[in-house]
Order: C-alpha cells, then sequence, then structure tokens
C-alpha cells in the first residue's frame, strides 16, 4: 500500500466519450505523498485498481445506458471523507444516467440495509446521477445487486412503472 493522498478529485464535464482533448479523460485526480517514490506506487496503485476493479458495465447492446455498480469493501481515507464514514466502512458506489440511477438507488435503498451517505443529483457533470450507500460489506453488496437490477430493468422498459415497496 502506498503512503499517498488523494488531494483533488474531480469528474469531467460529459464524461470520457466528450472528452476536451486527447489526454482528458473521465475524472482529473491528484495523489500527494512523503517521496516520489511513494507518490509512483500510488499512481501505479489507482493504474491497476482503474483498469482491473473499477468496471463500468453496459445495460444495452450498443453501449448507450453505461452504469458503475461498484462495491468497495474498505474505503480509503478520500472516499471516507466524501461519504463521512470512517476510513475501512464499505461502501457501494452507484452510478447511472439519471433516470436509471434514482429508479436504481430507491430500489438499491429498499432492498439492503444501507444507508445513503451522498447524492449526485442530476444534472451532474457528467449528466450522471447516483450516490454512495454504507453498510456492512454484505448489505453493500446486496445495494450493487438491486442497483444494476433496476438498471437493466429500466433499460428493457423504459416507459413502464412498477412499484418497488420495502
Amino acid at each position: 500500500m502506498a503512503d499517498v493522498e488523494v488531494i483533488y478529485a474531480k469528474s469531467f464535464y460529459a464524461g470520457s466519450a466528450h472528452a476536451s482533448g486527447k489526454l482528458s479523460g473521465e475524472i482529473i485526480a491528484m495523489l500527494s505523498g512523503p517521496t516520489p517514490g511513494e507518490v509512483e506506487a500510488g499512481l501505479n496503485a489507482a493504474i491497476h485498481y482503474i483498469k482491473n476493479d473499477a468496471i463500468w458495465y453496459s445495460a444495452n447492446e450498443d453501449n448507450t445506458i453505461t452504469f458503475f455498480p461498484h462495491l468497495i469493501s474498505r474505503t480509503g481515507t478520500y472516499l471516507s471523507k466524501v461519504a463521512g464514514i470512517n476510513p475501512g466502512d464499505s461502501l457501494a458506489y452507484l452510478i447511472a444516467p439519471p433516470l436509471e440511477a434514482n429508479y436504481a438507488l430507491d430500489l438499491a435503498l429498499k432492498r439492503a440495509n444501507v444507508e445513503i451517505k451522498a447524492w449526485f443529483a442530476p444534472p451532474s457533470e457528467t449528466n450522471y446521477s447516483g450516490g454512495l450507500l454504507t453498510g456492512t460489506q454484505a448489505a453493500c453488496k446486496a445495494a450493487c445487486d438491486a442497483f444494476q437490477e433496476a438498471v437493466l430493468e429500466v433499460a428493457d422498459y423504459p416507459i413502464r412503472y412498477k412499484l418497488h415497496v420495502k
């Protein structure tokens, strides 16, 4: 584990599909550490995590409905601060287009024993919406599963209304 701290992180407007430049992506983040070696180790860990663990999914064949139902088993200091939780707590990091996200957040909150700690109201910088939910690791996993189920449901039946009662 690298001795680094995320000192800044922000989503780009409209997301990576509409980048402002060749090297622009989905976000910008800055790390700080006591030595260049620690910062390099932190960058390598971040790149590995982004490439292998932080995976976006598609709800349809043409990839026009992408979503992020991501379980973080143990948060670090940055997301803990954003969510107002203790470092090491579990978090469900849930992002999707606005309609899908808010319908899916509702289902996740009703299906899992979790608490919403941050809500990214539409329209956001990326034109997406979502939230950070906390609870036990199992509860956060259940929230991710419910969120995914609901996003896929909206993708399949965008006009249908279905009431989810707890």
